[in-house]
């Protein structure tokens, strides 16, 4: 904010959240700046900066300044504020008060949030799971009780650092309201993981997925169509499959391998050493892993790079963030990917 806006409404907002916890879904809370590993080769968001935990007492304050406009924009809409009520009336005349708010970076996001009933939030940046188990639960405790109306808090999360957490440090973190995780698969080959540089083996994935649940987290897990490129996707399909199948989460979440330009991967693809498979490759491999899987969670194309076309022209998938339920619903996602692959072969 410009130094003339008001202190109390200065709190900062990340920029990247899952599709599932953006728009007006989520209250961004930032808890920690950028990634901690950010090695991967694939990734390009987090490389010019410098990761950082924030101070307990810095996330408070950010808490305390999103109250505030929450409860000055109850106000101004004439009413109690205790549900976090807010108007479009109410939006424009705290404007008016403070001009600065046009160029608040989280202003928008607060509003809109509190429009859409104000329920969810998420903890940026990569790893919130990497502060001191006492701070998360200090912070998770202050949050909730500042906005009761949320009934939902999810992050990113490592498996790495889910390994190295103790399971009653996971425990108290979930009893103190973190309800979901989601975490960066990518892939379930070892050989593939290692080339991604991603800092965990196949091994380690299925352990930290496993505590996860044990500590009574929802999980959702991300993997990579097409990271393996021509050369892989076999053994990626399968091997993704099979991590997935021992971990059984909540949620699977495909994110097709598209090169990040500045990247070691996309510098790959054009010095020629990495080969990217086609749309149609991508779907036979995509039902090499599906026809693989065997879960009882929701597997999701939540995504605009879930971009296949079936025989009529539309998207494939359905893009809803609850997707399709497996086993139920597998033969229809087996049929589904079946009818785009019958357009590549016309």
């Amino acid at each position: 904010m410009t130094p003339s806006a008001i202190d109390k409404y200065d709190f900062e907002t990340g920029v990247y959240r899952p599709p599932s916890e953006g728009g007006s879904n989520s209250l961004l809370v930032r808890l920690t700046r950028n990634c901690p590993w950010n090695r991967c080769t694939f990734c390009g968001m987090y490389k010019a900066e410098r990761f950082q935990v924030r101070p307990v007492a810095e996330i408070k304050k950010d808490i305390d300044a999103m109250a505030a406009l929450r409860d000055d924009l109850a106000a101004l809409s004439g009413r109690s504020g205790k549900n976090g009520e807010a108007t479009r009336h109410a939006a424009v005349a705290l404007i008016g008060r403070h001009p600065a708010l046009n160029h608040h970076p989280g202003f928008a996001m607060l509003y809109h949030w509190l429009l859409s009933g104000g329920r969810t939030a998420f903890l940026q940046d990569a790893n919130s799971l990497i502060m001191k188990t006492g701070q998360l639960v200090e912070v998770l405790g202050y949050l909730r009780r500042t906005f009761p109306s949320i009934v939902r808090v999810t992050t990113y999360a490592r498996s790495k650092t889910l390994v190295q957490k103790s399971l009653d440090d996971l425990k108290a973190i979930r009893r103190a309201g973190l309800d979901r995780l989601h975490v960066g698969l990518e892939s379930g080959d070892d050989a593939l993981l290692e080339k991604i540089q991603k800092g965990a083996t196949a091994e380690i994935h299925v352990k930290g997925g496993k505590k996860a649940l044990a500590a009574g987290f929802q999980l959702s897990e991300y993997w990579m169509p097409g990271l393996g490129g021509k050369a892989h996707w076999q053994d990626h399909a399968r091997n993704t499959a099979r991590v997935l199948s021992e971990i059984d989460p909540h949620y699977i979440r495909s994110r097709p391998f598209r090169a990040w330009p500045g990247t070691p991967m996309a510098r790959e693809m054009a010095g020629q050493t990495f080969e990217m498979l086609t749309p149609e490759e991508q779907l036979r491999e995509l039902r090499l892993t599906m026809q693989d899987l065997s879960v009882t969670g929701r597997v999701c194309f939540d995504h605009a790079g879930n971009s296949w076309k079936n025989s009529r022209g539309q998207l494939l998938f359905t893009h809803s963030y609850e997707g399709y339920q497996f086993p139920e619903e597998k033969q229809t996602v087996l049929d589904l990917i079946d009818d785009g692959l019958s357009v590549g072969s016309r």
